[in-house]
């Protein structure tokens, strides 16, 4: 029988524990399974984006069947309520698992601190069910308030509260007061009309930062979005209505959006197991609880390092997900297990599209640099869990399907996407050219005898036959510069049939590439390189300027309507995520 380990959660940290007991198990006999009530993984450093309509719900699930495709791991939709350390097993309301080696990462839920009205009245932003309804709930505010005679209930569903100001509470407002510019344009508001309130308990927010990148974002928060801040104030109740402060101020609203804090998932309240603090689970240097064979990963756990806890961050998660399985994998190898050493890079924050601080090996970026960060960061970890495909989902929600209207003007004009039908006739046209350019080549024989020369001055002509007889291509022109000369006098001359060669063949290659919608992406490129290398030797001729736009056209994914790249890019993407995940190469591999 093989040895079965259950992954519990697919949050951040069982998603790294799953993939890497797939990737480091070899030829160790082990079943992997992997258990969630819901059949997808959520981006929860993305949910403000869908809570303020930024981008579609769409954009921050990932199935985990795209996720999994391509491994050994067995993936169960369920919803675990009860677990026997004892007996090794899992309970559902219908279904029972067992196990020999488990991983508990069952995320964290918001934590609401006995706070009267809290849980009733207020909205929690730590799922992706949760950023829907917010998002919902704030347009049916606008709806709402335009059709509201009373002024002092008007105000109220123009009255948006965020508590909390760590990173979650300044996205979300940030997010919130872009949004609003396009709400008040669709119901009829004032900018002014609209209150945007973060609330926050201690002295100032974002206390992971710098000082220097908190006043950055604090004079972005109130400044430029408007955003009013009330710091060192306890929320102590909330009703329906309104929220209350400990300084005795008062703020009515129909809208509180929680973000102050979380705990351990609901699960561990009733674990016969060693928690601490928010009732996370106690693990050791190897992410093991007190028993041997359960190990406790990510927001769940509670890991102890000289420095303190380690903080609920993706990071962290990520790291304990991937300790626990390398150290179930040594003790089912009978191997002694490795200490995990936390190395947490550092943190960044995003307020809107267009506003980022970071704080990443103790070194501030730049505005630019951090939004840059931002983007790289989650392009990296969908690419290490999903490969190209989750990569272009991503930037295609984040740049072409941006919902919220307020753009800058390079946004406005990529965001629409044109059906890429439409660029069929340029793409065959385009391919017919550079197939007809490479043939009249091969007719010239160019690859049969060296043609290609450096000045002339007594040819007036870049091709042109000279006293003996002998057919001539000169590369150099008047408004040649001098670099590109040298290398053509010194490199490209002394080695002329090579570079004929070369031409005729790559010119060849992009009509038939272009004609076939065969790599259509790359071979806009070498067009449009190729079109460079002209310009800079022979000049552009009034005949051919229309080839580099034409290229650029390409990039809009022509190579996907009535071309080979319709069914070779996906191919060659599923190839890719299975040769990542099982090292070789499967051939006929067709879903």
């Amino acid at each position: 029988m093989p040895t079965r380990v259950v992954v519990l959660g697919a949050g951040y940290a069982g998603i790294r524990a799953a993939l890497t007991l797939h990737k480091k198990k070899k030829k160790d006999d082990i079943e992997i399974v992997l258990i969630d009530k819901n059949p997808y993984h959520t981006l929860l450093t993305e949910i403000h984006e869908v809570a303020g309509n930024r981008i579609s719900e769409d954009g921050v699930i990932v199935p985990l069947k795209d996720i999994f495709q391509y491994t050994d791991v067995k993936v169960i939709t369920d919803e675990i309520n009860k677990i026997d350390f004892e007996a090794q097993k899992l309970y559902s309301e219908n279904n029972e698992y067992s196990y020999d080696y488990l991983i508990i990462s069952t995320g964290s839920n918001p934590n609401f601190y006995s706070i009267p009205g809290m849980r009733e009245y207020c909205f929690p932003l730590w799922s992706y069910k949760h950023a829907i309804t917010i998002r919902e709930h704030i347009k049916d505010c606008f709806l709402k308030a335009a059709n509201e005679k009373d002024p002092e209930k008007k105000k109220a569903l123009l009255t948006f509260v965020v508590g909390g100001g760590g990173f979650t509470g300044v996205e979300m407002i940030g997010e919130l007061a872009h949004w609003v510019k396009d709400l008040c344009n669709d119901y009829g508001f004032k900018r002014e009309d609209v209150r945007l309130v973060l609330v926050e308990a201690l002295d100032n927010v974002l206390n992971n930062l710098k000082p220097k990148g908190i006043e950055k974002s604090k004079n972005y928060l109130t400044k430029k979005l408007k955003v009013e801040l009330i710091l060192h104030a306890p929320i102590v109740e909330v009703t329906s209505d309104l929220v209350k402060l400990e300084n005795g101020e008062t703020i009515p609203t129909k809208t509180l959006i929680w973000t102050a804090g979380v705990r351990a998932c609901d699960l561990t309240d009733s674990l016969n197991i060693e928690k601490g603090k928010a009732c996370r689970i106690v693990v050791n240097k190897y992410t093991q609880t007190q028993y041997e064979n359960v190990f406790a990963a990510g927001d769940v756990s509670l890991f102890s390092t000289d420095k303190g806890t380690l903080p609920a961050l993706v990071e962290s998660a990520i790291q304990t997900g991937e300790a626990a399985a390398l150290n179930i994998l040594a003790l089912i190898r009978k191997k002694e297990m490795r200490e995990l050493k936390p190395n947490l890079h550092g943190v960044m924050v995003s307020i809107g599209s267009y506003f980022a601080v970071s704080n990443i090996l103790g070194h501030e970026f730049s505005r630019l640099m951090s939004i840059i960060l931002k983007y790289m960061v989650n392009i990296h970890y969908l690419f290490g869990i999903g490969g190209f495909e989750l990569v272009f989902k991503y930037i295609k929600h984040e740049f072409l399907y941006k919902k919220q209207r307020h753009k800058t003007i390079i946004e406005k004009h990529i965001s629409p996407v044109t059906p890429a039908f439409w660029l069929v006739p340029i793409r065959l046209f385009l391919g017919y050219s550079w197939l007809v350019e490479g043939i009249e080549k091969v007719k010239q024989n160019w690859l049969v005898k060296p043609i290609l020369s450096g000045r002339l001055p007594d040819i007036g002509t870049s091709a042109s036959v000279t006293e003996t007889g002998q057919q001539v291509f000169s590369l150099v022109s008047d408004h040649t510069p001098q670099w590109y000369e040298w290398l053509v006098d010194h490199i490209i001359v002394p080695n002329a049939l090579f570079f004929q060669i070369i031409l005729v063949i790559t010119e060849i290659g992009l009509g038939l590439a272009f004609i076939s919608g065969t790599f259509t992406f790359i071979a806009a490129i070498v067009s449009i390189l190729m079109n460079i290398n002209f310009i800079l030797s022979t000049g552009m001729y009034s005949y051919d300027w229309w080839y580099i736009p034409a290229a650029l056209c390409m990039f809009g994914g022509a190579g996907k309507a009535f071309g080979v790249d319709h069914y070779l890019i996906p191919y060659l993407m599923r190839q890719w995520r299975y040769f990542v995940r099982n090292r070789k190469v499967k051939p006929l591999l067709f879903k």
